[in-house]
């Protein structure tokens, strides 16, 4: 059973803990927050559970590993502290901010001899092995790739505040929030690209709102859309040399068709498959990973995150985003 400790109190951090419990590998012993009232309340549900506000004390305590869901420009830090405590970490997408960090990230690690992994939940998911072993026999000519979602929080920043997730403080945007997953979806397939560009409707700070880029692969181009201040509803499309195949989203994956140009019909073997059970396919992965049960899936993991961040950043400044600390 892996002891977890918790920083960040928001709602994705339930979710994961739930779904830790789930697969029956974790028990949640300890929640990191700034104010105590914060964490006391996000014990709640969970009975008597170690609060802390003292990052150090935390990671003093017995931790087998940590999950870390705070806004975007602490994972590193955070993260950092926890590797050279000798625990284990998850960190929520996106887990640094440059690439850069990342390396550092996996080389402590190495050092520490402790495990470290990106929560990016269509990763993990059954359906993206499925979808990728369909599309190995395949000639791939291009894909569409979009995660756009209307934030609840735009309301407040139109309203003349700054929540985090539009913040250059805090690493936002819609890049960072959603266009990561589509990220991963197409350097999961495809590899890594040789190029990328985006795009983007951006706040007075730089943080993107919406855009638009291209990954450029050596025989083909994979358009990725992504947006905070919008909603779309697009399915998910590659495109092969004998048909398209056709994903309802890029994240929970729950059907995956394939029409050839003569109107052949093929559904791809994918269960429909609640978000809660998602998340608990990828806390399952982790805990058998630091069980050393999948070690060459381990080394993929990491090197498709570093692939990711490095197109991410690069995608990032084709578009002049910058965050705080790149600024000063």
């Amino acid at each position: 059973m892996l002891k977890l400790g918790i920083i960040g109190t928001s709602w994705i951090s339930h979710e994961f803990i739930t779904a830790a419990h789930q697969t029956g590998h974790y028990h949640l012993q300890a929640v990191y927050s700034r104010k105590i009232k914060t964490a006391q309340e996000f014990c709640e549900p969970y009975g008597a559970i170690s609060c802390y506000t003292d990052v150090i004390d935390f990671l003093d305590s017995e931790l087998d590993v940590v999950y870390i869901a705070s806004p975007n420009s602490l994972h590193f830090a955070q993260a950092k502290l926890a590797i050279l405590a000798k625990k284990h970490v998850i960190i929520e997408k996106p887990a640094v901010t440059k690439p850069s960090e990342w390396k550092e990230l996996v080389k402590l690690a190495n050092e520490y001899q402790v495990y470290l992994f990106e929560a990016a939940r269509n990763y993990q998911e059954a359906a993206f092995q499925v979808v990728k072993d369909f599309l190995s026999n395949q000639e791939i000519l291009g894909a569409n790739f979009t995660f756009a979602k209307y934030s609840s929080k735009l309301p407040a920043l139109l309203a003349g505040e700054m929540p985090n997730i539009f913040s250059d403080v805090y690493a936002g945007g819609a890049l960072m929030d959603l266009g990561v997953y589509c990220l991963y979806l197409a350097i999961g397939f495809f590899g890594e690209p040789i190029s990328s560009h985006y795009t983007a409707q951006q706040l007075p700070n730089s943080v993107d709102l919406y855009g638009q880029g291209v990954l450029i692969y050596p025989d083909f181009q994979v358009a990725i859309q992504a947006g905070k201040n919008i909603t779309s509803h697009l399915p998910a499309e590659i495109y092969t040399k004998t048909g398209t195949l056709t994903l309802n989203a890029v994240a929970a994956i729950n059907q995956a068709r394939f029409i050839s140009h003569s109107g052949e019909v093929i559904d791809l073997p994918i269960q429909p498959c609640p978000h809660q059970m998602q998340e608990e396919a990828e806390a399952f992965a982790f805990a058998l990973a630091i069980a050393h049960q999948n070690p060459a899936a381990y080394l993929e993991w990491l090197q498709t995150a570093e692939q990711v961040h490095e197109t991410l950043y690069q995608m990032r400044q084709s578009a002049g985003i910058q965050f705080k600390d790149e600024k000063e």
